[in-house]
């Protein structure tokens, strides 16, 4: 850990999180998350002001970054129900089988380095039904855009806290062993394509 990771890169990703377009993909997606859930990525903070808060019981909020964690101080206290943060990474959940109703993912699943365990994580946590709600981005369908994803891979990992622009996520979330229930795939409209083709949806346990 340096100067970068500890206070430039988390502002960063931060401000890239939270632009309008991506806002405006959260705002579909968010609200589809309900009973006790976990946020894998919590962040800024980000999602907190989309949830229903009628639907929620109680969230657990997976972030390991503490800088992240002082940043959403303003969010998590306009939130009417319990938050309960986890502080170990993503492909270590510490809680109990079957003891979650949803788990929100949004623009995480890019980072986390042994994202298969972590999915299995996921999918261990969640009760029979349960449902995994996701938002990311990924491999573009455009060999051309494609291709520059894979050139660029390595340096904008190193800059955006180990993102990478080239994961598929719903091949990730299909086989570890989810039955996706509706997807949208797009680009999100004034975003750039290399970081702009999202993936939306909600899956099974």
């Amino acid at each position: 850990m340096g100067f970068y990771s500890d206070h430039i890169e988390p502002r960063l990703v931060s401000c890239a999180c939270g632009m309008k377009a991506v806002s405006r993909e959260r705002k579909k997606i968010v609200p589809e998350a309900a009973g006790r859930v976990l946020e894998i990525g919590f962040g800024s903070g980000h999602n907190a002001p989309f949830y229903d808060r009628s639907k929620i019981t109680h969230l657990y909020a997976l972030e390991p970054n503490d800088a992240m964690r002082r940043m959403s101080e303003r969010r998590i206290a306009e939130l009417p129900f319990p938050v309960e943060w986890l502080d170990l990474p993503g492909e270590q959940i510490p809680l109990a089988d079957g003891s979650v109703d949803t788990v929100l993912v949004t623009f995480s699943l890019c980072t986390i380095p042994g994202v298969e365990e972590a999915l299995a994580g996921m999918r261990r946590v969640l009760k029979p039904g349960g449902r995994l709600v996701f938002l990311e981005h990924g491999r573009a369908p455009d060999s051309g855009v494609a291709k520059w994803q894979d050139r660029i891979n390595g340096v904008w990992g190193k800059l955006a806290g180990g993102c990478h622009l080239n994961r598929e996520p719903d091949l990730l979330i299909g086989k570890a062993g989810f039955n996706i229930d509706k997807i949208d795939r797009r680009y999100m409209p004034r975003a750039p394509k290399i970081a702009g083709f999202v993936t939306r949806g909600v899956a099974l346990r």
